[in-house]
Formats: C-alpha cells, sequence, structure tokens
C-alpha cells in the first residue's frame, strides 16, 4: 500500500463522518504509524480530537507503565532474570508527573503532557484524560481495581462514553477488561501483581491483588462484536478509525466470555 499524507483538516473529517461530535466522552486507542505520514504528528492527532469533543467533551487515553510490574509477571523479558532483584529493589516509583507511557504510542505519550491534562495514580495500568470529566475519570484509582467497577473504564461505563480505535483493533480495546470483571466463567482467577510506589514519601515495592488480565482473545471478540453491533468507521489515510458505545461493547462482550472463555 503506498503511504499517504494526512492533514489535520483530514483527521478532523474523519472524525465528523466517524460520528465523534462536541460534548461526548471517549477513551482513545491510537497508532500513528498506521495512519501513514501524518503532518504534525501526534500533536495534530490530540488537537483535532479536542476540537471535535469541544469544552463540553473528554477524552481519555490509556497511558500506562506496566514496565513498572514485578519482572517475574514477564514484562522485562529481555533482562536476564539474575537481575529482576535488582530491579525489584531500584525501579523507580510511578510518579504520574514524569514517568513515561510503555508502548501506548506517542499520542497517548504527548497526550499525558498536554495542558490541562490529568492522570490517575495507578502505578502499571493509568489513564490520562482532558475535559469536564476528566477528574471525575482519573481520582481514585485503586491498586487492586485496574478496570472494574469504580475504575476509569467503569466509570466511562457510567457516562455513557465511547470507545474510539484509530489505526488499532480491539486488541488495545482496554474498555473489554470491564467486560472481564462482570463476566462469570471458570477460569477466571486474581493474581498477584507488585508495583514500584510512592507511599508516605517513601518508595516501596508494593504487593496487591488484582483480577488476572487477559486479552488474548478480544480480536475474537471484536470481530464478532462488529458482526452483530453497530459501529461506525470511516477511513483516515493508510488506516481506518472506529467509533462505538462503550456500554455496548461490554454489554456484548460480557455475554460472549460467558458463552466462550473455559
Amino acid at each position: 500500500m503506498e503511504r499517504t499524507i494526512v492533514l489535520k483538516e483530514d483527521i478532523l473529517a474523519a472524525l465528523a463522518e466517524a460520528g465523534v461530535g462536541r460534548g461526548q466522552t471517549i477513551m482513545v486507542h491510537t497508532s500513528l504509524s498506521s495512519l501513514g505520514f501524518v503532518c504534525g504528528g501526534p500533536q495534530v492527532v490530540i488537537e483535532a480530537l479536542l476540537q471535535s469533543v469541544g469544552d463540553e467533551g473528554t477524552i481519555m487515553m490509556p497511558t500506562q507503565s506496566w514496565k513498572n510490574l514485578d519482572p517475574a509477571a514477564g514484562v522485562h523479558w529481555q533482562e536476564p532474570e539474575d537481575w529482576w532483584p535488582l530491579i525489584r529493589e531500584h525501579w523507580p516509583a510511578y510518579d504520574k508527573r514524569i514517568t513515561p507511557t510503555n508502548t501506548m504510542g506517542a499520542v497517548a505519550e504527548m497526550f499525558r503532557k498536554w495542558p490541562g491534562t490529568l492522570r490517575s495514580d495507578h502505578p502499571a495500568r493509568s489513564v490520562a484524560a482532558w475535559g469536564k470529566y476528566a477528574q471525575y475519570l482519573t481520582e481514585g484509582h485503586d491498586l487492586s481495581n485496574i478496570f472494574g467497577e469504580g475504575s476509569p473504564i467503569g466509570k466511562l461505563y457510567e457516562l455513557n462514553g465511547y470507545v474510539l480505535l484509530i489505526g488499532v483493533g480491539y486488541d488495545k480495546n482496554t474498555s473489554l477488561h470491564l467486560a472481564d470483571v462482570r463476566a462469570e466463567y471458570p477460569g477466571k482467577h486474581d493474581s498477584i501483581e507488585h508495583s514500584a510506589i510512592l507511599e508516605n514519601g517513601k518508595r516501596v515495592w508494593k504487593e496487591y491483588a488484582t483480577l488476572y488480565v487477559d486479552g488474548e482473545d478480544f480480536g475474537e471478540i471484536g470481530a464478532a462484536f462488529e458482526k452483530e453491533c453497530a459501529v461506525s468507521k470511516a477511513s483516515l489515510g493508510n488506516g481506518t478509525i472506529t467509533l462505538m458505545k462503550q456500554r455496548t461493547l461490554v454489554d456484548f462482550a460480557v455475554k460472549w466470555m460467558e458463552q466462550h472463555r473455559k
């Protein structure tokens, strides 16, 4: 496929075609490279998103720093096992002002530092948000409640928000983890995780229990979802953007998981 150039006006037009509008609350997942050459890079993507929803709208993105997890979980797969004790002892404590994202993409990395954006306190699975509901979405992100009721993803459901995929698939769709929390199936289980955090001003290696994060079947769920439920799509450069109602997605995914997961 021939690589195309994408201008800010192209992004605005595609967002409007997909149904993004003023006052909406949207969780956005992006891959800048999938679109072609975006003239202005992540900056123009963020500007277009904020302009599209306006001051009464809200944009949220994942800003996960999941390398701040125990090396035994596989997050430092490139490093030898005899380094793990040193990583546990010396990995910097999460600081929402400066801790970078891990593989969330250039747009999310710029968005976490965008003027007016707030970021949640989870040391490995944070989100950032801008706009009307930014404080509500990002506050109280409990260590053990990564994606459940009362988490940023759970609050998005309460607000009847949307999910927007820009050049990415359902394997990046964090809202499906809320369905995982709600669904009942035999293999569902918790896991023990560890992260470096600041506690009373001191760095500690904190242990916490949470639902095991499993997204291996998210692509399959997404394909089934699009066969049965309405989504809105628009072309943008070399990629596609997809807008959906989060409640519709989560409710569908709960039923799918209960029918197909073992």
